[in-house]
């Protein structure tokens, strides 16, 4: 039996990751600032507190064997740059620390396939791609990522503590409580989206996504990141099998990119002018203008990940964002 802390444990991928941990046997501590009936239902140990400052995290370090980090926030916003290179760099280099001090030797990280697996052409990324600064300069989450990736493998080895990553693509299925990576679907169902991209994607199930992260604490190799994905779509076959699951049709509407782009930083200029959160931003057209398809053959062989049917996923989501939806 081990004793691990999750920081953020309360988000999409932390409450699964517990629910993982605890059926097989694990001690489990939850750092987060929110609470979580799921956790409490799962009878996991929480300590309310922030990465980033407070003795809270020192408490919930005290006679741990690792750490998994999963503390971050998730935004396209520009203005919420500094924020998330705060929370995921130098929130980072605390947690490090502080392990350090108290001789937890063992982190596994959460990191984002969106760090090295997007690409402007129909190419399929593994790990052995490097870090896609120059794609990702203006999107100042997965940016925050990078360098958040760096300071963790660097910064760990100085320490002489063992960093693995793990690098799931976008996470789909039920429990996303806080929109953080089905927003988009939802805007889908709320027929939001008006036309279909010309990129790419990639979903994984949180659920299997979280029982990999597990796994890469007894399994995953020191140094190493692990790609987490399913199929490899494009976005118009994406549309159309999420239209047919959840009965919408999709958007057929085809734009040039560059008018798309200009459309959507219209909208999104008008609607914050009066203070209105748009249906679709800039950021987001242009990220949908890219293929995030990734191999994840690395992890199927080290870490025995398996997607499931992404059908399956689908249908899961759609089913737990439709309480959300029809209550609107």
């Amino acid at each position: 039996m081990t004793t691990v802390l999750v920081t953020g444990a309360t988000g999409f991928l932390g409450e699964h990751l517990c629910r993982v941990l605890v059926e097989q046997g694990d001690t489990v501590r939850g750092l987060a600032r929110t609470r979580s009936a799921v956790l409490a239902d799962l009878g996991v140990e929480h300590i309310r507190g922030d990465v980033l400052a407070g003795p809270e995290l020192d408490t919930a370090l005290a006679g741990v064997d690792a750490v998994f980090h999963l503390a971050g926030a998730v935004s396209r916003d520009p203005d919420d740059a500094q924020r998330m290179m705060r929370l995921h760099v130098d929130g980072t280099r605390r947690v490090l620390e502080r392990m350090n001090a108290a001789n937890v030797r063992r982190m596994v990280l959460a990191s984002t396939s969106g760090t090295i697996g997007v690409s402007k052409d129909e190419e399929i990324l593994d790990e052995r791609a490097p870090y896609a600064e120059e794609i990702v300069a203006g999107w100042p989450y997965y940016a925050s990522k990078i360098y958040q990736e760096r300071l963790a493998f660097e910064h760990g080895e100085r320490l002489g503590i063992e960093v693995v990553a793990v690098n799931p693509s976008l996470l789909l299925g039920p429990g996303d409580r806080r929109l953080s990576s089905t927003g988009d679907v939802r805007k889908f169902l709320k027929r939001q989206i008006p036309s279909v991209p010309v990129g790419g994607i990639n979903f994984v199930d949180a659920r299997d996504a979280a029982a990999a992260t597990a796994k890469a604490l007894t399994h995953g190799k020191a140094g190493e990141r692990y790609l987490l994905g399913g199929p490899n779509w494009t976005m118009k076959e994406f549309f159309a099998r999420l239209g047919r699951v959840a009965n919408v049709a999709p958007p057929r509407l085809k734009l040039p990119s560059k008018l798309n782009r200009w459309g959507a930083a219209l909208i999104e200029e008008i609607y914050r002018h009066r203070g209105k959160e748009p249906p679709f931003d800039r950021i987001s057209v242009e990220m949908s203008e890219h293929f995030w398809w990734i191999d994840s053959r690395k992890a199927e062989t080290e870490l025995g990940f398996s997607a499931r049917d992404p059908q399956l996923t689908l249908v899961d989501t759609v089913a737990y964002l439709r309480q959300g939806v029809d209550a609107d």
